[in-house]
């Protein structure tokens, strides 16, 4: 068997689109039972519970979970408030615990994602169980990696599997944490349309301002569901308090989502992937203009502090060039592509400019 011979139709075990949310992190007995209480309370169709048991972190010395004692809170939601549960899990030792603290679905991060002696390892762990494992993507943009490591869980005989798309870690600082490079992930999704994809907006945006409007892109390019972090006291978290949301504001969210139908399947469905992938362009475009206006200024400052014109007739003769070049190498017209970069060029000068007349 391999991943595109794969059935779906065990998602449909839990209420559709699954929702999956709780806590970045367990810190308490207290705060998992509150904020589990409070999910439950507040009508979201939330039928898994998360919460991160083992935290890997960046640098040393953070908080990186309370382990496995967490493991038992975890239990005690289930058994108090009738959640399923779920947690990431990224060595054997974490597999076989989780295991033994009957933990319905397991997923594996994007730092264990990117190394594949760890989702080996994982995968053999997890040999033959009988549960929904997802795979978020890899921290970076690198589609065999993810692809891999479904595989290496298929050829352990998990057949349960699904997809989270997190975002991509970058250098750039935008308006994301992780951004979200649609291209990849509906590369993967239209490869292997069989397989459960999920958006993780919190780890997308890395704030509360961006969540819904994340989740509603990753509904309506046919998404399966959503895993969202909440907590009962979220600017009081151990770790990513940014990011997470009140159970009460959770449900005010899912309430919101327009739910894609599969009578939206087709054309629409089409449609919406391939504007979602112009939006993410657009977002890329703006972002490097942006960058490149903030080279222009630190051109026009050496020029002011050198006494030197803003306006260079041989680099413009080189722009115009590069232009003609580009157009001819892309297939798109010189006319198109020269009033792109005539514009560009005017802006970069009015930014020097403005850098001149300062005082």
């Amino acid at each position: 068997m391999n991943l595109k011979e794969l059935n779906s139709d065990w998602i449909n075990e839990f209420p559709q689109p699954m929702m999956i949310a709780g806590p970045c992190s367990a810190e308490s007995e207290s705060q998992m039972l509150e904020t589990a209480r409070r999910i439950k309370e507040s009508g979201a169709p939330v039928p898994v519970f998360r919460a991160g048991i083992w935290k890997p972190r960046t640098k040393p010395n953070g908080f990186e979970g309370v382990g496995v004692i967490g493991l038992n809170w975890l239990k005690k939601v289930k058994e108090e408030y009738g959640f399923k549960t779920a947690t990431e899990v990224a060595n054997a030792h974490h597999v076989f615990a989780a295991l033994e603290a009957d933990v319905d679905v397991l997923w594996i991060g994007a730092r264990s994602t990117v190394n594949p002696f760890t989702v080996q390892e994982i995968a053999m762990a997890l040999r033959g169980v009988d549960k929904p494992v997802f795979v978020k993507n890899p921290v970076n943009p690198d589609l065999a990696l993810w692809i891999g490591a479904l595989e290496r869980l298929l050829g352990q005989g998990i057949t349960k599997l699904g997809a989270i798309h997190r975002g991509f870690s970058t250098y750039q600082k935008t308006k994301y944490r992780n951004n979200p490079n649609w291209q990849i992930a509906l590369d993967f999704k239209s490869q292997f349309p069989n397989i459960p994809m999920l958006i993780d907006p919190s780890h997308i945006c890395g704030n509360r301002t961006g969540l819904a409007d994340i989740t509603q892109e990753g509904l309506n390019v046919g998404y399966q569901g959503a895993i969202i972090e909440s907590h009962c006291n979220p600017d009081e978290a151990w770790s990513d308090a940014a990011q997470q949301i009140t159970p009460e504001v959770l449900a005010e969210m899912i309430s919101n989502l327009k739910i894609r139908t599969t009578e939206m399947a087709g054309f629409e469905d089409e449609m919406g992937r391939h504007r979602t992938l112009i939006s993410d362009i657009d977002f890329q475009l703006i972002e490097l203009l942006a960058q490149r206006m903030k080279v222009s200024e630190k051109i026009g400052k050496l020029k002011k502090e050198n006494d030197i014109a803003i306006f260079q007739p041989e680099r413009w003769k080189v722009i115009t060039e590069y232009a003609r070049q580009k157009a001819g190498e892309t297939g798109m017209s010189q006319e198109f592509m020269e009033k792109v970069f005539k514009a560009i060029h005017e802006e970069s000068i009015e930014v020097q400019n403005n850098i001149m007349i300062e005082r």
